[in-house]
C-alpha cells in the first residue's frame, strides 16, 4: 500500500487525482494546510449553514463535552436530546409531534420508510408498496437506494433494492405528476417519499410549490402517507425554514439533517404526526418501533443543534437568507449570459445553470475538469455531471460569491470538448 489508507467516498482513486488536505475552517472558507484560502461554494455538501466554526455552535460543543458525551437513548434521556426536540416541536407545524433521532440524512430516511410501514403494520392493514419521484435520491442505505433513481451509483447493488413505484418529475404545471399520483394511490400504496421543492442530487431539478401542494392532497385525500425528505432543503436552504413551508404543505412524516446542527455535527431527526406514534404506541411490546443506532441522539451533536435553533429564534437568520438570495440571483444571472448556459434556475439561495456539453449526463467530462480546476483556483465545487450549482453558507460575502462566478466562467472556457471521465 502507499499513500494515505483513507477510502474516500464518492472518489475514484484509480484516476490518482489530489486530495487537499484540510486544516481548518473559517465562516465560508475552508484553510489549507499551506494556508491557503478555498471559498466553500456548496456547503461542504449541503451542510453547513451559519458558516464553519461558527462560534456560539463550537462554544456549546465544548461546553457540553465537560458534562456528558454519551449515553444509551433505548429508556433513557438527557437534557440536549429533549431541548432539540421541544425547540424543534416549537419551530415546525403544530401536527408534527413526536422526533425520533438518528444520525445521517440516509438513516432518517430509513427511519421514515419504517415508520411508514409500521403505521399499516400495527394497524393490521397490508399495505407495503413505495411511491417516489423521478430522478430522485434520499440516501446511500439500500432503502434510500431502493426509493431513489437507480444509475450507475447503485447498479451494483441492484439485487439488494427493493421494488418501487415511480411517478414522473413534473413538467409545466405538474399536471403529469398529479394524474400519474392518482393512478398510483387506487393501488393503495403506503406512502409517497418525495424532496420538497428540489431534487437535490437528481441535477438540481425544481418544481413549485403549487405541485408540491397537489402532491400532498392527492396523498390526503386517498389516505396515503406523505413523507417529505428535507435534509438538504431545510433550514433555509429553498428561502424559508421549510420547503413544505412554501406550499403549506405539513406532511405525516418529515426528515431532517444536516442543517440540523449548522453542518458541524452528524444528528438528523425524523418528525413525525401523532397518529404515527400512536399506532406504535401500545402495551405490547412486539408493537415498538424497532429502530436504534449506538449514537441515537449523541449528547455533543445535540447541544450543537440546540445552538442552531436558538440562533433561529435569535439573530436575523431569515434576513441573511434573502440577501444571500438576492446575491444569488446576481450571480446566476452572469452564470446564463455564458456560452452552452441551459436552463438557469434559483431556489431561495440555491442556484443552478446546465452547461451543453458532448456528453451530458452524470459521468459528463465537465463535473471533474471544473471540480479540478476549482481546487487549484481557490474554490469548492462540485458539480452535477453537467450541471453547476452553488449553494454557499449563509455567511458567505458578495466577493467571494463573484470570486466563485470568476472562477466557473475561467474554468468553462478551459474545458476540452471531447472525452468523458468517470469521477
Amino acid at each position: 500500500m502507499t499513500g494515505s489508507p483513507v477510502w474516500h467516498p464518492f472518489w475514484q482513486h484509480g484516476l490518482g487525482l489530489p486530495i487537499p488536505k484540510v486544516a481548518r475552517g473559517e465562516g465560508a472558507a475552508l484553510i489549507l494546510e499551506d494556508g491557503s484560502r478555498v471559498i466553500d461554494a456548496i456547503s461542504s455538501w449541503w451542510v453547513t449553514t451559519h458558516g464553519h466554526n461558527n462560534p456560539r455552535i463550537m462554544a456549546a460543543i465544548r461546553a457540553q463535552t465537560e458534562r456528558l458525551d454519551q449515553v444509551i437513548f433505548a429508556g433513557w434521556t438527557h437534557q440536549p436530546a429533549e431541548d432539540v426536540a421541544r425547540g424543534l416541536v416549537a419551530m415546525l407545524p403544530e401536527a408534527l409531534t413526536r422526533v425520533f433521532f438518528s444520525d445521517s440524512g440516509s438513516t432518517c430516511v430509513e427511519v421514515a420508510l419504517k415508520m411508514a410501514l409500521g403505521f399499516w403494520a400495527n394497524r393490521g392493514e397490508a399495505r407495503h408498496r413505495i411511491l417516489v419521484m423521478e430522478h430522485s435520491y434520499h440516501g446511500d442505505t439500500i432503502g434510500t437506494m431502493s426509493v431513489g433513481e437507480r444509475g450507475v451509483y447503485n447498479a451494483a447493488y441492484a439485487p439488494l433494492l427493493f421494488d418501487v413505484g415511480t411517478i414522473p418529475f413534473p413538467i409545466g404545471d405538474g399536471a403529469n405528476t398529479i394524474d400519474a399520483l392518482e393512478a398510483a394511490c387506487r393501488e393503495n400504496p403506503a406512502a409517497l417519499i418525495v424532496e420538497p421543492l428540489v431534487l437535490g442530487a437528481g441535477g438540481m431539478l425544481f418544481y413549485p410549490p403549487a405541485v408540491l401542494a397537489a402532491m400532498a392532497e392527492v396523498c390526503r385525500r386517498n389516505g396515503v402517507l406523505f413523507i417529505a425528505d428535507e435534509v438538504m432543503t431545510g433550514f433555509g436552504r429553498t428561502g424559508t425554514l421549510l420547503a413544505c413551508n412554501q406550499a403549506g404543505v405539513v406532511p405525516d412524516i418529515l426528515c431532517l439533517a444536516k442543517g440540523l446542527t449548522g453542518g458541524s455535527m452528524p444528528l438528523a431527526v425524523t418528525v413525525a404526526q401523532e397518529p404515527i406514534f400512536a399506532a406504535h404506541w401500545s402495551t405490547d411490546r412486539a408493537k415498538l418501533f424497532y429502530h436504534s443506532s449506538s449514537y441515537t441522539a449523541n449528547p455533543i451533536a445535540c447541544a450543537a443543534a440546540v445552538e442552531n435553533l436558538a440562533m433561529w429564534r435569535e439573530e436575523p437568520v431569515q434576513a441573511r437568507i434573502d440577501a444571500l438570495g438576492q446575491n444569488q440571483q446576481a450571480l446566476l444571472d452572469r452564470l446564463a449570459a455564458l456560452p452552452g448556459a441551459q436552463h438557469p434556475r434559483r431556489c431561495g439561495t440555491i442556484i443552478a445553470v446546465d452547461f451543453a456539453t458532448p456528453d451530458g449526463g452524470y459521468l459528463s467530462a465537465l463535473a471533474p475538469h471544473l471540480m479540478a480546476f476549482a481546487r487549484d483556483n481557490g474554490v469548492l465545487l462540485r458539480p452535477l455531471g453537467n450541471t453547476v450549482y452553488v449553494l454557499p453558507p449563509y455567511c458567505i460575502s458578495a466577493a467571494d460569491l463573484a470570486r466563485v462566478g470568476d472562477v466557473v466562467e475561467e474554468g468553462l472556457a478551459t474545458l476540452p470538448r471531447s472525452g468523458s471521465q468517470n469521477q
